[in-house]
């Protein structure tokens, strides 16, 4: 009988290694689930080890992969393809997998749907490859294990829960109801900022214009007009910005350059993470956004992996690698090391100063009630709505505000441009009124 290898997690997160005689590897996933342990990793151990390193070496020894069991792949590691693929897409693609799965189509029919018609040219490679894992016996989360940076942890575990949990047409389903909310709301805080930054580009290229092309000219006229009288003091610091602007427009380039390098050095930094994530929810008028995102986005994917049946310490540490903020990743292991040791999430989740009154309150509910998935995603739900109250009333207030600081540039630089003209008014008119005295 053959010989199977396991490694599986306890209820109290412990790492545990095993050897189980079984006929095959679905025997082995379920005697692994009734001694009450989360199967990670199943593998046969095969006779003879020359024969198993060849079969590890290339994909394409599938039919012998069938056969003998899924565990001859696991750990073959496939080179991710040079381009990414857009969230947007892996979305649409998520969700026509879930469609034709829920269906009733064989997951391995259903890719073979999907990589006909898909246009995305790594996505459809990397769906072949995914294709070939299947056929040569590996698991579905085994195969998305192969590209991480497309398929992240949430997803694959996801994914892993639902083959172990005979569920995976209901948990890709939710998968792929996760990646819609998400990238709806992404959509709605990047249409919001597109107005904004729009009106930001605009005024700086018509700020540019006047200081390098128009103040000059108005400089020339003002030198022959006034015949060397001097102009007033807001004039001439007006046309000393734009003679630094226009004689030094590379050096200007270049510092600005070196300041984007240099603030994107400093946010890589550990210190400079954690303050720029800080000041992310923290800051006035976006700090709202930020802070309810974060929010939304921590309860939603530790709702959906629980309820999914990833163990809860697993889900905790998929949502500290995928929270996307350093302070709300500091926060949640507060939570993982509380519950690690029998203790509550409302504690540590209180303690951390991130969270408000109300979600506290709720989880604290849902842990009593016993439905802390379901809580949790009605705290997603409701933070989702006041993202969209928030990117509102941003967009409302950046507004009239950029509109005023607009006004307020041009407008100077307008004024320093008529003060030469009334100065010299002035003095047309004075000879006329001391002549009539």
């Amino acid at each position: 009988m053959p010989k199977f290898t396991y490694v599986a997690m306890d209820k109290g997160g412990q790492e545990t290694k095993g050897t189980l005689d079984v006929a095959d590897q679905k025997e082995a996933i379920g005697r692994v689930k009734e001694m009450g342990l989360y199967p990670l990793k199943i593998s046969e151990l095969a006779a003879e080890k020359p024969e198993k390193k060849t079969k590890t070496a290339t994909v394409t020894a599938r039919p012998a992969a069938k056969k003998k069991g899924g565990g001859m792949n696991i750990n073959l590691k496939i080179p991710f393809l040079g381009g990414g693929v857009k969230s947007k897409v892996l979305c649409t693609f998520t969700r026509q997998l879930a469609t034709l799965v829920d269906a009733g189509l064989p997951l391995l029919r259903g890719m073979r749907v999907l990589e006909k018609q898909e246009r995305n040219v790594n996505l459809r490679e990397i769906i072949v490859k995914l294709s070939l894992a299947v056929e040569g016996g590996s698991t579905f989360s085994e195969g998305l294990a192969q590209h991480p940076k497309v398929f992240n942890k949430l997803y694959v575990n996801m994914v892993k829960a639902g083959e172990l949990g005979g569920v995976l047409e209901i948990v890709l389903n939710r998968l792929a109801l996760f990646m819609e909310k998400a990238q709806k709301i992404k959509g709605k805080v990047i249409a919001a900022m597109f107005y904004p930054v729009a009106v930001i580009v605009v005024a700086v290229a018509i700020v540019g214009v006047l200081m390098v092309f128009v103040i000059p000219k108005f400089k020339e006229v003002f030198a022959g007009l006034l015949d060397g009288a001097s102009m007033p003091g807001f004039t001439l610091f007006v046309l000393a910005i734009s003679d630094a602007i226009k004689n030094n427009i590379l050096v200007t380039m270049g510092i600005v350059v070196v300041c984007v390098i240099a603030f994107m050095m400093f946010i890589k930094t550990k210190f400079g993470r954690h303050a720029f994530d800080k000041f992310k929810l923290k800051m006035p008028v976006l700090g709202p956004v930020f802070s309810k995102l974060a929010i939304a986005r921590f309860t939603r994917t530790l709702g959906t992996l629980v309820s999914s049946g990833v163990p809860i310490l697993q889900a905790l540490q998929i949502v500290r690698e995928t929270s996307g903020n350093v302070i709300i990743a500091n926060s949640i292991n507060g939570v993982y090391d509380s519950v690690k040791q029998g203790e509550t999430i409302t504690a540590p989740l209180e303690s951390s100063g991130v969270f408000p009154p109300m979600v506290i309150s709720m989880v604290d509910v849902g842990e009593q009630t016993g439905a802390l998935p379901e809580m949790l995603l009605k705290i997603a739900d409701n933070y989702d709505e006041e993202v969209d109250n928030a990117v509102a009333a941003m967009t409302s207030l950046l507004e009239p505000i950029m509109i005023i600081v607009l006004g307020l540039i041009v407008g100077s630089i307008v004024i320093a441009m008529f003060l030469p003209l009334v100065k010299l008014i002035e003095g047309v008119g004075d000879p006329g009124g001391g002549g009539g005295d």
